[in-house]
């Protein structure tokens, strides 16, 4: 991502960078669904793992083949302490939402490892402020356009991810789909991803100013997951899920590929990378947190159905079933309320009048470093 950011200067081809590069995330994800779906049904569900070996060895050779050697900063190292302080902290916060399923959120364990988290993760903040080459610069963190990108992007995917999910679960546990039924199934939602990317983002990136796209975006999405929200135990794939898919990944195609511009634009080249990657730690981080706090919610709410459900009379399996189905939705309502203060933090965060690019941080002087 740094790469583009810092190769594609001009506003149009920026948007249309970016754009492809959303495409590609689509294109890509309509693959791994596929190909997740035939390993998963024909081989073991292991392959899905041991199928990144060679996409890995495809990137580390074809990297030194294809991308140009860049300059070093003669003052680049590798932060160690910081690198251990911010995993540890993320760890302790994922492990904490994914145990608190089976040991309830007043458990000590899961206080325990939340409030870990929570005091490495600003150890980590602090740590910054003082190192001498930060892994994360305060510079990057300072912008009101890529902060509001960056929380933005957190809550979106904190909600999808576990939508994914959820989806997944419903059409195999509840529909009686097969894994690979189930990928076919979910292919439209990246096909109207790449339209979300590259029709409507791509075109209109440095036309509106970004939040122009990025609301609407994510209002579209968040009605989508009403719909998905509103399913039963019967066959609900025409009526709800594949209209929600449709407004999911337009939605989500706009919204994502035009956060990333605010996200990487107007900051130095020499912080290109920071930025980059601060972005996409906030949309892997955001999944994992999602996925474990979603999923945390869902089987709450499915105990507490069967609980207040189960007694003569009822038949186990469908009471099963109904439970099950109740807590997804439960889950994908909280999901939708994170795609709705996703856009709110956009409309009111991100306010500039059209997308920065790196030339309005080119045409800033570099600081002055004291020590020097």
């Amino acid at each position: 991502m740094s790469l583009l950011a810092t190769t594609f200067t001009d506003p149009k081809d920026r948007g249309k960078a970016f754009g492809i590069f959303g495409a590609i995330i689509g294109a890509g994800a309509a693959v791994g669904l596929l190909a997740g779906g035939f390993l998963t049904q024909y081989l073991n569900w292991r392959w899905c793992l041991y199928v990144n070996i060679p996409v890995a060895l495809v990137a580390f050779f074809g990297a030194p083949a294809l991308l140009a050697p860049g300059e070093r900063h003669p003052d680049a190292r590798l932060y160690v302490p910081g690198a251990l302080l911010g995993s540890a902290g993320m760890l302790s916060l994922v492990h904490g939402f994914s145990e608190a399923e089976s040991r309830s959120w007043h458990d000590g364990l899961v206080l325990t490892l939340l409030a870990a988290g929570v005091v490495l993760l600003a150890a980590f903040g602090l740590w910054q402020t003082r190192a001498r080459v930060p892994l994360l610069p305060m510079s990057v963190v300072k912008d009101r356009q890529r902060v509001g990108a960056f929380l933005t992007t957190l809550l979106v995917t904190i909600g999808m991810f576990g939508v994914f999910l959820f989806l997944t679960y419903y059409m195999q546990g509840v529909l009686g789909y097969s894994p690979v039924k189930t990928g076919v199934a979910h292919l439209p939602i990246t096909a109207w991803m790449i339209v979300g990317s590259t029709q409507i983002a791509a075109r209109g990136l440095n036309k509106v100013p970004p939040r122009m796209l990025m609301v609407p975006g994510l209002l579209v999405a968040a009605g989508a997951l009403a719909i998905i929200a509103q399913v039963g135990t019967e066959p609900a794939y025409a009526s709800h899920i594949l209209p929600g898919m449709l407004m999911l990944g337009l939605g989500m195609g706009t919204a994502m590929t035009t956060s990333v511009s605010p996200a990487t634009g107007s900051v130095a080249p020499r912080d290109s990378g920071a930025a980059s990657a601060t972005f996409n730690a906030a949309r892997q981080v955001g999944g994992s947190i999602g996925t474990a706090l979603l999923n945390t919610i869902a089987a709450t709410v499915t105990a507490r159905y069967l609980t207040a459900h189960a007694g003569p009379g009822v038949n186990p399996r469908s009471l099963q079933a109904e439970a099950t189905v109740h807590g997804f939705n439960a889950a994908t309502w909280w999901a939708m309320g994170s795609l709705l203060l996703a856009a709110t933090i956009a409309g009111l965060v991100v306010n500039a009048d059209r997308a920065p690019t790196p030339q309005a941080a080119a045409a800033e002087p570099e600081p002055v470093d004291a020590r020097t």
